[in-house]
């Protein structure tokens, strides 16, 4: 009787898949006026705090992030115009970190893509300042010695769906909806 109650154990573990902890990450943002250019835009890093990615064999089925909102980092200035941009992304213009200290990415589906590079769609639901909605990007996923490794395709989002707004109205016309995104995660 105990061998059949182990088996199952093992089987169910299985069948729901592997989760491998999130050890490194490179998540990259950008940031754009109304112009839509490089001259006009602002980027970025922001911190994966915590995460995992769930195997079933060699495929990813599945997993989650979180985002230390405390960490976003512009990395296009320095000196004191870095610090003022900082602050104006942390404070309630924006991502509101007081109050949200971290947003989430929770895969909800991982099929093939037709792309040589990018050979996945990644779909997940994006919870930030308290608002969730789908996003799906083109990723290259690997595994390889126990180790997954994530790389997206830049994608975007629309930060309006999560209420990430200018709070003058006047003002929000000149930053563009959509944020670009690039992310990198290795788990093991």
């Amino acid at each position: 009787m105990k061998k059949i109650f182990l088996l199952a154990v093992l089987a169910s573990g299985l069948s729901f898949g592997q989760s491998k902890k999130v050890v490194s990450s490179d998540v990259h943002w950008w940031g754009y006026k109304v112009a839509k250019t490089e001259s006009s835009s602002h980027d970025g890093t922001v911190k994966v705090k915590s995460g995992n990615m769930i195997m079933k064999g060699n495929e990813l089925v599945g997993g989650d992030f979180v985002l230390d909102m405390n960490s976003i980092n512009a990395t296009d200035l320095s000196g004191e115009y870095q610090g003022k941009l900082n602050g104006h992304l942390k404070n309630g213009d924006f991502f509101e970190v007081e109050k949200f200290p971290t947003a989430s990415f929770k895969i909800t589906s991982v099929k093939k893509n037709n792309d040589k590079v990018y050979n996945k769609l990644v779909t997940g639901n994006l919870t930030v300042k308290g608002k969730t909605s789908p996003v799906s990007f083109p990723a290259k996923v690997a595994y390889n010695k126990g180790v997954v490794s994530l790389e997206s395709n830049k994608f975007s989002f629309d930060r309006q769906k999560f209420d990430v707004a200018y709070k003058s109205t006047m003002k929000d016309v000149f930053v563009k909806d959509d944020i670009d995104m690039l992310v990198k995660v290795t788990a093991k």
